[in-house]
């Protein structure tokens, strides 16, 4: 089968995460900011979208080269063959991004990628006036770095953390690849306690228990390559088959708790579609009353950040009271995530090792506390 040069994308912080997970799958790697790229087939690429859990898309590295001119820009992009990629029906809208390049106007550099495009196609399939684009999606991308560009297509559609077991709510949870980020950046494995007390709607108990029982991420949902005239249906069909013979059941226990019973609901139903509920032993109960005789384990959880000054005054109260009640559970490796960088006063320990990302928009840190397990 053809190969293919392919990269994943992911947030900022989380490429050595997406690396290892590929190097898992079978992948040589090579990272720069942002990107992880590697080599692939038609199965490959099924199989990274399906299987990828820290990820945000994968893309079709389809030409690059170097541009300084529009001119150049074009007729780069006009040298491929597009009539192999896209049917004559085919909507293709192009996103462009420039950075530290001359071409920095970036509606400029759609544009001209985009007549180039329309132009070639035009001649290979014999068309006067405007292609339809009424048929299916081929997003197409333009990236320019440091003059150097890259056109891509995204194999991916809605991006991978839409797992497609999450309902809708007013709250504002962490992205499921985000929490299956943070969770392979702790020694979890499924294999001993996993603990949340303030889970919220459960995304990330419902990652670790994906993690434990081996399910796919990617196997509630389709893709963008799913509807390319010119890939193998056969290929996702079949991997989606396999996927599901290599679940298994979960070996440790995964608790999850929360002071809002309504939350908690929320949790239950996105468990129940992640088809982990079984698996997941959720309770009502506020920090403060917070207790287990689980041993050995690894507690991973999102506590409010308080942006506002009376919110703030409130989680760091919240705060002290996990120092109070966690911070004795000297079996348990910690992690937690806030945007506090008092955190560590309140809890009343210092970090082993911490990690800063965005969540969204917002500066957030990883603090991390590290336990010998007997």
């Amino acid at each position: 089968m053809e190969k293919y040069q392919l990269y994943a994308t992911m947030g900022s912080g989380f490429e050595d995460v997406v690396a290892k997970e590929l190097h898992a799958l079978g992948y040589e790697t090579r990272t720069e900011k942002g990107r992880v790229f590697f080599e692939g087939t038609q199965e490959d690429i099924a199989r990274c979208n399906l299987w990828l859990r820290t990820a945000d898309r994968i893309k079709i590295l389809l030409k690059e080269f170097k541009a300084t001119d529009f001119t150049t820009l074009y007729d780069e992009t006009y040298a491929y063959d597009w009539a192999m990629l896209l049917p004559p029906d085919a909507a293709f809208p192009v996103k462009g991004r420039s950075v530290r390049s001359k071409l920095h106007s970036e509606p400029d550099v759609q544009r001209i990628v985009k007549k180039a495009i329309v132009d070639k196609m035009s001649k290979q399939y014999r068309r006067r006036g405007v292609l339809p684009e009424n048929g299916t999606l081929y997003q197409l991308d333009i990236h320019i770095y440091q003059d150097k560009a890259r056109l891509s297509l995204d194999t991916t559609g809605d991006s991978l953390f839409k797992r497609g077991y999450r309902i809708e709510h007013g709250g504002a949870p962490l992205k499921e690849n985000f929490a299956a980020s943070l969770i392979k950046l702790t020694i979890y494995d499924g294999t001993h306690p996993f603990v949340d007390p303030m889970c919220g709607s459960g995304t990330l108990p419902i990652e670790a228990a994906m993690i434990a029982k081996n399910i796919a991420p990617g196997l509630k949902r389709d893709f963008s390559f799913d509807k390319f005239d010119w890939f193998d249906q056969k290929l996702h069909q079949n991997l989606i088959e396999e996927a599901k013979s290599m679940q298994t059941p979960a070996q440790a226990p995964i608790w999850a708790s929360d002071i809002d019973q309504s939350i908690l609901e929320v949790a239950k139903l996105n468990a129940h579609n992640a088809g982990v509920l079984q698996d997941i032993r959720f309770k009502q109960v506020a920090v403060k009353d917070f207790k287990t005789d689980l041993t050995n384990g690894v507690i991973v959880s999102n506590p409010p950040y308080g942006k506002r000054l009376k919110d703030r005054q409130g989680a760091e109260a919240l705060y002290e009271q996990m120092g109070e009640v966690l911070k004795p559970l000297s079996s348990f490796s910690q992690y937690y995530l806030t945007a506090d960088q008092k955190f560590e006063d309140f809890y009343g320990k210092k970090a082993n090792k911490k990690r800063k990302f965005f969540n969204g928009n917002l500066p957030v840190i990883f603090y991390q506390y590290w336990a010998k397990w007997n």
